[in-house]
Parts: C-alpha cells; sequence; structure tokens
C-alpha cells in the first residue's frame, strides 16, 4: 500500500499535518522519516507553482504518494512581501524573531485597516501514476503591532484574526488547526485524495 510522504522536514509543520489529517489509513511519514531527501530550487512565480516543483523533485526518488506545500505571509501595505520568499526573506538563515521585528519596524504608524494579510497555503500532490493535484487556501487576518503568543512557529506571532482578538501563536494547536491555511488546504487535499481511492 502506497505511504504519503510530505516533502517537509519541519516538524512544527509536520505535526499541524498529522492532527489534519489523522484518521486516514495510510501512513504519513516526512521525507526524513522515510530516508529521502530533495532540495528542488524553489524558481516558481506561485505558491502553486513551487509546491509542484518540491513534489515533483520528491515523486523521482518514490513511488509512494508525495505531498509538497509552499506557504507564506502576504502583506498588502509591503506590496504583497515577504509572499512566495516567506521562509528565505531576509536570508535563508535570519531567525523569524528578526524577520517579525522587520515587518513590524516597516509597518510603523500604519493604521489597522491598512494592516490587512493573509497566510496563503498551497499544496500538490503527485500520485503514484504521477498525477498531480493542487489546491490554495489562505486566512485573512492583519499585522499586529507587537509580537504575541508562542505556540505557532514562522510569522504567528505577528498576525492577527480578528475573530479570535489575538495573534495565530496565541491560539491552541486544535483552534489553529480549523482555520488556519495550511488546516483548510490540508482538508480540501484529503477529500480529493479520498476521491482517488486513497484512504
Amino acid at each position: 500500500m502506497s505511504r504519503i510522504i510530505f516533502a517537509t522536514g519541519n516538524e512544527g509543520k509536520m505535526r499541524e499535518i498529522r492532527e489534519i489529517l489523522a484518521g486516514m489509513e495510510t501512513e504519513i511519514l516526512s521525507m526524513k522519516e522515510a530516508g529521502l531527501w530533495t532540495d528542488a530550487e524553489e524558481t516558481g512565480t506561485t505558491f502553486e507553482e513551487n509546491a509542484i516543483i518540491k513534489a515533483r523533485a520528491m515523486a523521482t526518488l518514490t513511488d509512494d504518494i508525495v505531498l509538497a506545500d509552499d506557504s507564506g505571509l502576504e502583506v498588502d501595505y509591503l506590496n504583497k512581501e515577504p509572499g512566495i520568499y516567506s521562509a528565505r526573506y531576509l536570508g535563508e538563515d535570519t531567525s523569524y524573531d528578526i524577520k517579525n521585528q522587520a515587518i513590524l519596524d516597516r509597518m510603523k504608524g500604519v493604521p489597522k485597516e491598512k494592516r490587512s494579510a493573509r497566510f496563503v497555503c498551497a499544496i500538490a500532490a503527485v500520485l503514484p501514476n504521477k498525477e498531480v493535484l493542487v489546491v490554495r487556501e489562505t486566512i485573512e487576518g492583519y499585522i499586529g503591532y507587537e509580537v504575541a503568543g508562542c505556540n505557532g512557529f514562522g510569522y504567528d506571532p505577528i498576525f492577527y484574526v480578528d475573530e479570535f482578538g489575538c495573534s495565530t501563536a496565541e491560539l491552541s494547536e486544535e483552534e489553529k488547526n480549523k482555520v488556519s491555511h495550511r488546516g483548510k488546504a490540508l482538508r480540501v487535499m484529503r477529500e480529493k485524495l479520498i476521491a482517488h481511492g486513497i484512504k
């Protein structure tokens, strides 16, 4: 039986993935757990293109089902930066503490109505027959005025959602998975996989 291998080494991401795909009979592994490694160059101009590039690169190494995501933060006031460069913003190895502070500094004095932002997640699947499935989901919010919370990762501490009145780093994992861009995208992808006979 095919396994699902997710092309990521990010532990935080894998925790979310397992939580949301819980209940599927198919075994879900990170590429590290599967003993595979690919470092595909993300040359796409959209989240979807980059997700497909990563999934196809991994699919050359296995006949299992491969999932890959590309996700990031779009800040409207900053012309949708950091966008597809979210992970590489200000340099590959720059900590998110520095990235988050840099965005807050660039947004200094900007009123709330101009602080709109969204997290975007595109997920691509390559099936054993090499068919490609792609989904894209978002969560709308705004850039807060300070860093808050320690439950999330990445840009979560500066991304606030009106519905909760706090940052996504202040939500419990369960709350976040219900509304997050990745949670929504994984649920849609799960339905697509089930429609293709993958349980």
